[in-house]
């Protein structure tokens, strides 16, 4: 699907055409998805059958070895989509039905009701069993050292965890609903031995967990009882933006319900933030740029005529929620190919219902590179969001302050790193000298603005204006500070944008802001991830 045409790319046509765009966005980590056989292509390579092969409709294991090796060669990791929480139940091309031994017990799956998944029409593994997990560990290292793949992301975790699945269940936090007899022990160890093994194989991989529930101790190392993930993914985030862009007006919008969903999360357990990724964009849902522009997306893009209200509010929204979801929701960030320029359609693969149509099976990469269209504006934005952290670190920073989620004004505010975030979602009001506190002394001045020009704003905020700061409070008495901040200053927050500060020397010339072409993410293991 990452071909202009509506068809099945193959993993060179990817490694050629694709990775240099990821590169040149300043990713530094690559996620495949359905890279494993699967015979129903609509699954999104979720109903594997052949959890050794290469799928073969793009390309034979030497493309997809080509494939690696070139986004090695371009400073890209790449991580593999790891399917181990369940299989297809195919019988003819798949585990369902293999025994390894002469009692019903000898198989790969639970019996019963156990051994299906009600919502995936899938079989279960019996993590117990000594040969599943010989299976499914020899599975791990045969992918590390065959392939050379740098890590992967276990999908369906809250899956394995539990003896119900997380079927119908909300949770709320409650260290009971993690710990009792719902909790799938086999398969806590069976996730431990996998993590133990791929750092042990590769001790620089990369290992993600996509759970839902917020099982503790996940991310941290084995030897301390941990499960041993580097990551776990915020799945809370999307979640929020969806219902907001759904259900609420701009006005409804809630800055400390925001800041909530972005920072709820335990400190020493490292996550990856995404706004949005394939499961938004499939058939029956809406990418975030189509449910804040809808129609307007298909015939008001253009650069030569004025944007209308729609498309105004979606690109600068766009922008806004993206970045915001980076700079506080997490320690990496994840996005899906083409959300960065805001692609317009949906993802649907071929299947009966569309009458295997391939039509919604693509990336439309010309829309990105048509100049004279907006597109170009949102993707210019992601790249520098990724240059930000590339110069100034802030995702590896220790340091992350929210001082204000002002109600009122529709204005949230904190600190990251050395840097100075100020995020303005009201949608009418500008706000001019705005007092914003801050924790050092000293002239800051803009480094990222999603209202320049470059960015399809209005170029209203000054990059070159020094913003001085004045004491605040008692010393020695901190609430008498400004928003607990020791020092303030004055800023200009058009509606709808986003502007980041630096600290900046007494001499030192106004810099260039993030564009296109500054500097890329490099590759540190175990860094912050940016994947796409």
């Amino acid at each position: 699907m990452s071909s202009e045409e509506p068809r099945i790319a193959s993993y060179v046509e990817f490694a050629n055409n694709v990775l240099p765009r990821i590169k040149a966005a300043g990713y530094n980590t690559v996620q495949l998805m359905a890279v494993t056989e699967h015979s129903y292509y609509a699954s999104f390579g979720y109903h594997v059958t052949n959890f050794f092969a290469v799928s073969s409709r793009s390309g034979t294991p030497e493309d997809l070895k080509y494939l690696v090796d070139t986004a090695h060669s371009l400073g890209l990791r790449v991580l593999m989509d790891l399917i181990h929480s369940h299989a297809s139940n195919n019988v003819s091309d798949g585990l369902n039905g293999f025994d390894f031994g002469q009692s019903a017990a000898d198989s790969y799956f639970h019996t019963g009701e156990r051994g299906y998944h009600k919502l995936w029409d899938s079989r279960c593994f019996n993590y117990s069993n000594w040969e599943v997990l010989r299976f499914l560990l020899s599975n791990l290292r045969f992918w590390l050292e065959e392939f050379q793949f740098d890590g992967f992301r276990f999908d369906g975790v809250t899956s394995m965890l539990y003896h119900h699945r997380g079927i119908g269940l909300s949770f709320s936090g409650d260290y009971h609903e993690y710990f009792s007899t719902s909790t799938d022990v086999d398969a806590v160890v069976y996730l431990m031995l996998a993590n133990d093994l791929i750092h042990g194989v590769r001790p620089d991989a990369t290992t993600i967990a996509e759970d839902v529930s917020g099982m503790p101790t996940l991310g941290l190392p084995v030897p301390i009882g941990g499960v041993g993930f580097d990551y776990r993914l915020a799945m809370a985030i999307p979640d929020r933006w969806i219902e907001y862009l759904k259900d609420r007006r701009d006005e409804e919008w809630s800055m400390q319900e925001i800041v909530h969903t972005l920072t709820n999360r335990r400190y020493t357990e490292k996550c990856i933030a995404y706004a949005e990724s394939h499961d938004q964009s499939m058939v029956g849902d809406k990418s975030f740029a189509f449910l804040l522009m809808d129609s307007d997306m298909y015939f008001h893009m253009s650069v030569l005529e004025k944007p209308t209200p729609a498309v105004e509010r979606g690109v600068a929204l766009h922008k806004m929620i993206h970045f915001l979801t980076m700079a506080l929701g997490g320690d990496g960030y994840l996005n899906f190919m083409g959300n960065e320029f805001g692609h317009p359609e949906w993802l649907d693969f071929p299947r009966e219902g569309n009458n295997w149509s391939y039509d919604r099976c693509r990336r439309m990469w010309n829309l990105r590179d048509d100049k004279l269209l907006r597109y170009q504006h949102m993707d210019r934005f992601d790249q520098a969001m990724n240059a930000l952290d590339e110069k100034y670190h802030f995702l590896a920073a220790d340091h992350q302050i929210v001082s204000s989620a002002d109600e009122k004004d529709r204005v949230i505010v904190f600190e990251r790193g050395d840097l100075l975030f100020v995020f303005n979602l009201h949608p009418t009001k500008t706000y001019e000298g705005y007092k914003v506190g801050c924790k050092e002394p000293g002239k800051w001045r803009v480094v990222l603005d999603s209202d320049a020009l470059d960015f399809g704003g209005r170029g209203r905020v000054g990059h070159d204006v020094d913003h001085f700061t004045s004491p605040e409070g008692i010393p020695g008495r901190p609430e008498t500070n400004f928003n607990n901040r020791c020092c303030s200053l004055l800023v200009l927050s058009p509606s709808r944008t986003c502007q980041v500060y630096a600290r900046v020397k007494e001499d030192e010339p106004p810099a260039t802001l993030p564009s296109a072409k500054t500097g890329l993410k490099s590759i540190v293991p175990r860094s912050p991830l940016h994947l796409e």
